[in-house]
C-alpha cells in the first residue's frame, strides 16, 4: 500500500517538476490537480503499461529497450487526453516530460 502511495506522490512531483522545466507542458491548478494526474498516471503504469510492454515485446527487443520510451510517452499522453487541466503543446514537450517522469520513477523505484 505504501508503494502505491509513493508512486502517486512521485508521479505528482515529477509532473510538477516537468511543469517547471518544460515550457510547453502545463498542469493548471494546484495540489489537487497534480495529485489526480499523478494518481491516474500511477494507475496507468500499474495496469496498462504491463500489457503494452507484453504486446510490444518484439519492438522492445529489436530496439534494445528504447521502445519503452514510446510506451511511457503514451502513458503521459493518455493523462493529457483524460484531463483538461493537463496541456502538452508540442512533441518535444511530451518527450522531455517523459524523460523527467521516467527519471523520477527510476529514482523512486530504487529507493523502495
Amino acid at each position: 500500500m505504501t508503494a502505491i502511495i509513493l508512486r502517486i506522490i512521485a508521479n505528482s512531483l515529477a509532473l510538477y517538476l516537468a511543469t517547471l522545466l518544460v515550457p510547453s507542458f502545463l498542469v493548471s491548478g494546484g495540489i489537487k490537480e497534480y495529485a489526480l494526474a499523478g494518481l491516474v498516471l500511477a494507475l496507468l503504469n500499474m495496469l496498462v503499461r504491463p500489457l503494452l510492454k507484453l504486446v510490444s515485446l518484439p519492438f522492445i527487443i529489436i530496439t534494445f529497450g528504447l521502445f519503452t520510451v514510446i510506451i511511457n510517452a503514451f502513458m503521459i499522453w493518455l493523462v493529457d487526453v483524460s484531463f483538461d487541466f493537463v496541456s502538452i503543446e508540442t512533441f518535444m514537450a511530451l518527450f522531455w516530460t517523459t524523460m523527467i517522469v521516467s527519471a523520477v520513477n527510476i529514482l523512486t523505484a530504487h529507493t523502495t
